[in-house]
């Protein structure tokens, strides 16, 4: 048997590739959107994917299910569990609680969980060449290392309404009929590593165990002493601010990404024909360097979303597809990078792209306010925004600030003045330049602080509680 995982860095995702050598057939389970990883995989290993699944309706990233399955003839899996209200818009074979799906000598059997969604599936898998019983478990976001997933994310980003306290009732359920039968020895291989949002203390393994879990999670104790009531406050507690796109990603994901089939490359554009398409604001640019290189001087209206590690994360947050129809434009130092961030934006349901440039010479140029922290108090503001989260908000703030997080401002402007500067900040300066700019671009005053957070500690030993 051959498992692999393909993990995003940005998203802090994993999906699986499983196939069973003997037979030379595969499955994939969770795959997103571009799916080149698992086709280039597919050919090194000489398997043909015949099959593709999910453990359930992904609120953080486009599923790629859909876009696999057409590239390869494969048949579709997906969750029949749930309700009426939690069943797929687009056909495929339905699994619930006992469905098997066999590849050789490969079985891979649905187990129901709900609790982080109500339709959510795990995935057991029996090397029938080795074994006659599950050796591995694709957890989705059940069981992460150190951690489970958050059951409010239908009240935080799909419409619910205290539907986080059903689901980790749920969630306590599933632990006990589902997870703590299955043997310690059981591999488990969670959906999400640290840094993601569907979960509040993710760690970073790529792999756990049942009898690690159930001996060292802080949930465990509260399983052994059957303290539904305790395992619940403790799940809800503190869980992060949930990104607002993830109410889009549940509803294209539910019914069914469109497909994007075979792309072209992305071409360089004239520099005369984007600074013509911008004076009649028929595109939206993005410049992906860094916020220091972009206080330097960018486009006028302009998104900053910085080439790194969170760039699909800092894209979701900035630009609303379903509000901002206007197709991307790119700053990237070459066809082979601007490629890479239109590839991954696909991730997200941005499939707008037309093209990029190298430099910026020639477009109308802007120089985004900024104030120096010694400054601050001489400025007349209409508001001081803290872009963090409203952990690190609670940990600690300007005086005066109000919190809304980065990747909820722009869909929660009503929460802003209607007029005035606006002055915001976040840690270090990286969030607070995305949302800077998704908010002048909606036409928001922004004036950003110099350093943020940081900066202002430096000059402040005591920070406000």
């Amino acid at each position: 048997m051959l498992l692999e995982r393909i993990y995003d860095e940005d998203l802090a995702q994993a999906s699986y590739f499983i196939g069973c050598q003997a037979r030379g057939e595969a499955i994939v389970v969770d795959a997103r959107r571009d799916i080149t990883d698992y086709l280039d995989l597919a050919e090194q290993q000489g398997m043909r994917i015949v099959a593709v699944t999910e453990t359930h309706i992904h609120a953080d990233y486009l599923s790629g299910t859909r876009e696999l399955a057409a590239a390869t003839g494969a048949e579709i899996y997906v969750s029949g569990e749930g309700g009426a209200d939690w069943q797929y818009g687009f056909d495929a074979h339905r699994l619930y609680d006992g469905s098997s799906i066999t590849l050789g000598n490969i079985t891979v059997q649905a187990r129901h969980t709900p609790g982080h969604t109500p339709e959510h599936l795990i995935f057991l898998i029996t090397d029938g060449a080795f074994a006659d019983e599950p050796g591995y478990m694709i957890s989705g976001d059940f069981v992460f290392a150190g951690d489970l997933g958050r059951p409010d994310l239908l009240d935080e980003a799909a419409g619910g309404v205290d539907t986080r306290f059903e689901g980790a009732r749920q969630l306590f359920k599933s632990l006990q009929e589902v997870f703590l039968p299955l043997p310690d020895h059981l591999q488990v291989y969670p959906g999400h590593g640290s840094g993601s949002a569907c979960g509040k203390a993710l760690g970073a393994l790529p792999s756990t165990t049942v009898g690690y879990e159930r001996r060292h999670a802080w949930w465990g104790t509260y399983l052994a002493d059957n303290d539904e009531k305790g395992f619940i406050d403790e799940l809800l507690d503190g869980q992060p601010d949930a990104h607002a796109y993830f109410r889009r990603m549940k509803k294209e994901n539910r019914e069914g990404p469109a497909l994007l089939g075979k792309r072209e490359a992305l071409p360089e554009l004239p520099i005369e024909q984007v600074r013509a398409q911008l004076q009649r604001d028929a595109i939206t640019f993005v410049d992906t360097r860094s916020p220091a290189e972009v206080h330097q001087g960018t486009v006028a209206g302009s998104l900053n979303i910085p080439h790194g590690s969170k760039t699909v994360t800092y894209a979701a947050w900035a630009y609303n597809p379903e509000t901002d129809d206007r197709p991307l434009v790119l700053l990237a130092p070459n066809q082979e990078t601007a490629q890479s961030i239109a590839d991954s934006l696909l991730r997200v349901g941005i499939d707008q792209t037309s093209g990029y440039v190298t430099t910026i010479d020639g477009l109308p140029e802007f120089v985004p306010p900024t104030i120096a922290v010694e400054n601050l108090e001489d400025v007349d503001r209409a508001a001081l925004l803290d872009v963090r989260q409203r952990g690190e908000f609670a940990a600690g703030h300007i005086p005066g600030a109000k919190q809304l997080s980065a990747a909820r401002v722009l869909w929660h402007q009503d929460h802003l003045p209607a007029s005035g500067p606006i002055v915001t900040y976040c840690q270090s300066g990286m969030r607070n330049t995305v949302a800077a700019s998704a908010l002048r671009r909606a036409g928001h005053d922004i004036i950003e602080l110099e350093g943020s957070y940081n900066a202002w500690i430096a000059q402040n030993s005591t920070p406000t509680k």
